[in-house]
């Protein structure tokens, strides 16, 4: 398939999975449920975190966490007693357990009280084409506090190979545009900067598409995904990511 044919085939497959739709099915939909926009970024980061697995287990274990936050994760977040924390302990996703997140909401209050919230973060740390730095960047700042070693595997560093799946598919909720009523647009972080969730269907369609040759799912691997795909659109490069998943996920492509 010569390039301009493969542009024209994922832009049409990104134009007709990007609609309100997709969120039927799709995790991104436990953010919609809010308006504020801390609360959408945290229970955003925190869905984003557990999406692994099955995404109807993923989006009913969703709402458990919206629920045990008294359905307002930034007043939660910053303001839980350790008698509000207890509850938390009962809550389970795969590997994630209420251990971890009980960890993850008072990492989260420590990064919103002294590092001015997730979006401070990355918007310090980006570098010039790339927001992978800033992962690293974050996680460093997210276990400054008393932690578990068994809660670090629960958030990616590109650093160490990571692909970091799900704090991009995370990056790509808050930075793009809200135009098709998918993504947010709250983070004043240029799309450009974005990097393609890369999973097991995203991977498998990209390789037949010839936009990668590496068999790998790590850090590599996107960094040539992202050579790709920006080469289709420089400025809105994660929009292709609806073609992709949606071509794995939904056509067996």
């Amino acid at each position: 398939m010569k390039k301009s044919e493969l542009k024209s085939f994922l832009d049409e497959k990104a134009a007709y999975y990007e609609n309100p739709t997709f969120l039927d099915s799709d995790p991104i939909q436990i953010p919609h449920l809010f308006s504020l926009k801390e609360d959408i970024e945290i229970i955003g980061f925190l869905t984003a975190t557990i999406a692994w697995g099955n995404r109807k287990s993923i989006i009913n274990n969703a709402h458990k966490m919206v629920a045990f936050m008294g359905n307002s994760p930034y007043d939660f977040v910053l303001n839980h007693t350790q008698e509000n924390l207890e509850p938390l302990s009962n809550f389970v996703h795969r590997t994630f357990n209420g251990t971890d997140f009980t960890f993850f909401i008072k990492a989260l209050q420590h990064l919103y009280t002294f590092h001015g919230g997730l979006e401070a973060i990355f918007t310090q740390y980006q570098s010039k084409d790339s927001l992978q730095p800033a992962i690293t960047e974050l996680k460093k700042h997210f276990f400054e506090i008393e932690h578990l070693p068994r809660s670090q595997k629960h958030l990616s560093d590109p650093s160490k190979g990571s692909a970091a799946k799900r704090i991009n598919m995370f990056l790509r909720w808050m930075c793009r545009p809200a135009t098709k009523g998918v993504d947010f647009g709250l983070w004043n972080i240029s799309t450009a900067k974005l990097s393609c969730p890369l999973d097991v269907h995203s991977g498998n369609v990209a390789r037949k598409l010839k936009l990668i040759k590496r068999k790998q799912n790590d850090a590599k691997t996107l960094l040539e995904l992202d050579h790709s795909l920006r080469k289709l659109n420089h400025k809105d490069p994660v929009k292709y990511d609806f073609a992709l998943f949606g071509l794995g996920v939904f056509e067996s492509f």
